[in-house]
């Protein structure tokens, strides 16, 4: 069967202005997935699949990707699937329909008949083991058609490419396929199983004799409450300073004089929504990981960037860098990790809280080493190639990526003029 494509309704103004956002923020890496599939009534199921696992959260701070979408009449036949699974695994399957990599029309024809190994969202989890958390794309060269399955040999599952649903130049396509596509040595019978832990987390701090501050934190703020609901989702992951954390703060930043809403958000910026054992954070793919203040404030701000220094866990604000130095729980879906420092947002404290760097010879309570530089969500190795650790410095607006956003907007905008023109 050739390939097909199919463009949802969605007007020609309407698309030259995704593209003119696409190009003007594309550097921001801000897909908001829900409105590109609000326009195909087709995918409506699978988009609201994607909502409610706050996958659509993990899509926010990405700028390059193919997503797998599954049409209403191929998703009904595996509704038993999709009730039975619990929402973290109901999650990670989802997380599997999204490549990491931007495919147009033409990439997709060259596919050669061996196929490409494409990674996916799952694999940037460091839950599915050795490479499972990755897709095989073939294409037949006689019809043209693409198939997609695991590339564990003998995988009994596998989808194939039915249309072209939308794309956006360098940032996104969307495909539609004619299954769910389940990862090899996925477990279909984990789910309904697990129940929330229903964590009392302050007092889970308290009886860790090393975070009174940060208990006593939370409990005002009231938003541990908010942590406790999302034990019964996707799981969380806490990064809860230690009471030595908050004495080695520097004199300029004041936690207690900061209003209400943006104390909560500070705190906010301590948690993961998803559930991270400590092994996971080791073999993490994707260093660049939004946080619960992320989906308040919008994609690409709030983020922290982990990676592995000098064996241990690091933690890196932008201005802050801290390490996990103990784990307090680690039962799926609630982790708690000891960090030795107080996560400061730059978004909020910026210059002011450059004191928090560690001083050359003082380790800060456990810190780790800061890496050489940040990485920035534009920068993530799945979305630049090979792994690195180059970007420009945090908060300097005159860096190549602010000149590249503004190049692309004034392009952007002076095609749409000319286009206008003409027609006139």
């Amino acid at each position: 069967m050739a390939f097909q494509f199919f463009i949802c309704r969605i007007t020609s103004l309407t698309l030259t202005f995704l593209l003119l956002l696409s190009s003007s923020s594309s550097s921001t890496a801000a897909i908001d997935i829900t409105t590109l599939l609000s326009s195909c009534q087709n995918l409506s199921s699978f988009s609201s699949l994607l909502s409610s696992t706050f996958v659509t959260a993990d899509l926010t701070h990405r700028n390059s990707l193919t997503l797998l979408a599954v049409p209403n009449p191929y998703l009904a036949s595996s509704s038993d699937l999709t009730h039975r699974l619990s929402q973290s695994s109901l999650a990670d399957l989802l997380r599997y329909h999204v490549l990491l990599q931007y495919f147009s029309s033409s990439d997709l024809q060259k596919i050669p008949p061996s196929g490409v190994l494409v990674t996916t969202l799952l694999q940037t989890t460091g839950r599915a083991p050795s490479n499972f958390g990755s897709v095989n794309l073939t294409r037949n060269p006689v019809t043209n058609s693409i198939t997609v399955h695991s590339p564990a040999p003998y995988s009994p599952s596998n989808v194939t490419v039915l249309s072209l649903i939308k794309t956006l130049p360098y940032n996104i396509t969307i495909l539609a396929v004619n299954s769910l596509l389940v990862p090899y040595g996925f477990d279909l019978t984990a789910s309904e199983t697990r129940p929330p832990i229903n964590l009392n987390i302050t007092k889970a701090l308290i009886d860790g004799h090393n975070f009174n501050v940060a208990a006593s934190l939370l409990a005002a703020s009231g938003v541990v409450d908010e942590f406790q609901a999302d034990e019964a989702g996707a799981g969380i992951t806490l990064f809860v300073p230690t009471d030595l954390a908050f004495t080695d703060l520097p004199g300029t930043v004041n936690l207690q004089s900061l209003p209400a809403e943006q104390k909560a958000v500070v705190l906010k910026f301590h948690v993961l929504h998803s559930y991270y054992p400590l092994g996971s954070l080791e073999s993490i793919v994707n260093p660049v990981q939004p946080t619960l203040a992320t989906e308040d404030k919008g994609a690409g701000s709030f983020t922290l960037n982990i990676s592995r220094v000098n064996k241990s866990v690091a933690i890196d604000t932008g201005i802050v860098q801290a390490s996990v130095t103990q784990t307090v729980i680690d039962q799926n879906p609630v982790a708690i990790f000891g960090v030795s420092k107080v996560l400061l947002p730059r978004e909020i404290f910026g210059k002011d809280a450059s004191a928090t760097a560690p001083n050359p010879g003082h380790d800060g309570g456990g810190a780790a080493p800061p890496p050489e530089t940040s990485l920035s969500p534009e920068n993530s190795p799945e979305l630049s190639g090979p792994a690195s650790h180059q970007s420009s410095p945090p908060g300097d607006i005159s860096s190549d990526g602010e000149r590249y956003r503004v190049q692309n907007s004034i392009v952007a905008f002076s095609c749409i003029v000319f286009h206008l023109l003409v027609r006139a």
